[in-house]
Formats: structure tokens, C-alpha cells, sequence
């Protein structure tokens, strides 16, 4: 029987695979739990994973080379997330192991956390209920509708189009920038990031982190926003220039500011930013909810079933690279022996 090590801990596993999906999982293959409370280093993940073909794993910790050098039985990674940059892809494809990935299944949690945020920003709701909590009555101050503003989305993917839907469901005026999206109705195309800046008045980071996006989010851009403009980021935190964002919030540039991702560890936001009183953070949960959690679950189960048949599975990066899993594949009697045991 295949084995597969989950290496997720088990908060982890609780949050981010479900019972459902592990349960899925059991009745396809002999699985094996992580049970340490941190998440493992590469060496302590060597160890717990030897013997196993198939790694199930969370969005943390770093996969490095030495797993899959260190792993000979090793057949396939499949990562319960959609982000891989932590993960060595060119050391797994020379090692010929195959890297899958989840699809997306959290673009309605997210949107909906960003529609959340934009009202809590321009009504100041959070804030007037920390001074509540605070035994203070609040300041009563003028707020922000949603009718009628522009929302300007840079990003045009799963999560923006969902949030493109619920933004002109609230009668706002939607604009969109992405340059690898050509069609973008039934909302207004801005042809350059700059055309949404000068015009949004809620701009949302959607963008996808590749190195040409990295810090797209700068002095600059936060200079050619609208004054008075309220900022979103809810895609990863690499692609904004933090000490510029907390100098635009200082000079008042921005009215406010929503964070779901950051720099600091596991794309939370940065505790710099997230104490500044025009922010609002929280702890990278946009996508927390059951629904978004058993998807990308359930993703991993179906790929782990897929390998079993030969199968290559669906959202696989490196299928060309990953000899381990074709030997395997035409072994024929031997798919579910570790590959270094097949002819």
C-alpha cells in the first residue's frame, strides 16, 4: 500500500485539511501524521517522511532540496495550497519528483473578507468598537459608502473576479488592471496600473507574485493614488514595499489601509504595519474557511488517487521532469511497491 506522510501539525491539519479529506485519504493509502506542534525543519521532515511516496504538505514549511535529495523513495510533493514559491521546483524535477499544486477554492472567502474590510474601513467600525471594549465612547465621525465609488482591482484572477461580481452587486463602479487578462466584462479596462491609481477609490492588491510583481506596490504607486484612497492587500506580501505604505499612511496619503498577507513569517502581516492605527490586519485568514480549506484538501486527495492509477494528476508543474512517477506508472504490478523496488 502507498504511504503518505501529512506534514502538516495538527493545528495545521485542523485548520487547513479537515477530517473529511483525511479520512479520503485513509482509504487510499497508509498514511502517516505529523505530530510535532512546529512546523518541521527539512532534516526532521527527512525523517518523518522516510519510506513514504507521497507528501502531502501545508503551505509552511519551506521545501528545500534536501527532501528530495534525502528522499529516494519519494514519487510526488503535493502541495494544499496554490502558492509553490517556497518550494524547490527545479531540485524536484532534478531528482525526478513530481510537484502538484491545489487549484483555487478560496476565491469567495477572500472576496468576501475584502468587501468586509472596505466597510469596516470607511465606517470605522472596528475602531469604534475597540473604544467600546475600552470602557471610552466613541468619536462620531462621518463615514464612506461602497454605491457609487470606484473599486479598482489589479489582479483579474479567481478572487478578482468573484470580488468584481460582489463590488458592482454593491453598485460600485469596478475597474480592472491585468495585463494577462483580455477580457475583463462586463468592467471598465485600465490598460496600466497607473489608470487605477489616479482613479480608485478602493484599490485591492490581487496581483500574482512572480519577480516582475515584486514590490509593484512601491513609493511610487502609493504617490500616484487618488488622496484620500483606501489600499487592500490580499495577495502576498512581497508585492508591496512596506516602509513605503507605513510612510504613505504617516504623511496621510492613504485614509486607511486592510492587510490579510505581510512579510513577517507565514505571509502574516508585519507587526509594524498592523499596530498603525489606520490599518486593519489580520493574521492571513482570508481564506480560512471550511469551504476553501476542504477544496484545496480534497484537491490533494484526488491527486494521491490519480498517482495511484498512473494517472498524472491534475495540477502537476513538472510532469515531464518527474521520472520517479513514470517509472512507477509503468511498472505495471509494482504501483504501489516504492519505485526503487520496481524494475
Amino acid at each position: 500500500m502507498m504511504r503518505v506522510f501529512l506534514n502538516h501539525t495538527p493545528q495545521a491539519r485542523e485548520h487547513y485539511y479537515g477530517e473529511r479529506a483525511l479520512r479520503r485519504l485513509e482509504q487510499l493509502a497508509e498514511v502517516r501524521l505529523n505530530t510535532q506542534q512546529e512546523p518541521l525543519s527539512a532534516a526532521q521532515m527527512v525523517q518523518a517522511a522516510q519510506g513514504c511516496q507521497v507528501i502531502v504538505g501545508a503551505r509552511v514549511p519551506a521545501v528545500p532540496a534536501d527532501v528530495f535529495e534525502q528522499l529516494p523513495e519519494l514519487l510526488a510533493f503535493c502541495r494544499v495550497a496554490v502558492d509553490v514559491n517556497n518550494i524547490d521546483l527545479s531540485a524536484a524535477s532534478r531528482h525526478g519528483v513530481l510537484v502538484t499544486r491545489a487549484t483555487p477554492g478560496f476565491g469567495p472567502s477572500v472576496a468576501e473578507w475584502i468587501v468586509g474590510v472596505m466597510v469596516d474601513m470607511s465606517r470605522g467600525i472596528s475602531c469604534a468598537v475597540g473604544q467600546y471594549r475600552q470602557g471610552r465612547v466613541p468619536s462620531v465621525r462621518m463615514g464612506r459608502q461602497l454605491a457609487g465609488a470606484v473599486l479598482g482591482i489589479v489582479g483579474y484572477g479567481t478572487i478578482g473576479r468573484y470580488l468584481a461580481k460582489l463590488g458592482q452587486a454593491l453598485g460600485m463602479d469596478v475597474l480592472v488592471h491585468d495585463p494577462y487578462q483580455p477580457d475583463v466584462g462586463p468592467c471598465r479596462r485600465a490598460d496600466t496600473l497607473a489608470a487605477v491609481l489616479a482613479e480608485a477609490d478602493y484599490v485591492i492588491c490581487l496581483a500574482a507574485s512572480v519577480p516582475e510583481t515584486a514590490g509593484l506596490f512601491d513609493a511610487a504607486a502609493f504617490a500616484a493614488m487618488k488622496p484620500g484612497a483606501c489600499f487592500v492587500n490580499a495577495a502576498r506580501g512581497e508585492l508591496v514595499d512596506e516602509p513605503a505604505l507605513l510612510q504613505a499612511l504617516d504623511e496621510g496619503r492613504l485614509a486607511a489601509c486592510a492587510l490579510d498577507v505581510g512579510r513577517a513569517a507565514d505571509q502574516m502581516p508585519s507587526l509594524a504595519l498592523a499596530m498603525h492605527p489606520k490599518v486593519i490586519a489580520s493574521p492571513h485568514i482570508g481564506g480560512l474557511t471550511p469551504q476553501a480549506v476542504e477544496h484545496q484538501a480534497l484537491d490533494t486527495v484526488e491527486q494521491v488517487r490519480a498517482i495511484l492509477q498512473g494517472k498524472v494528476p491534475h495540477e502537476a508543474l513538472n510532469a515531464q521532469d518527474a521520472y520517479r512517477f513514470h517509472r512507477l506508472s509503468r511498472a505495471g504490478p509494482c504501483a504501489n511497491a516504492p519505485v526503487s523496488r520496481c524494475p
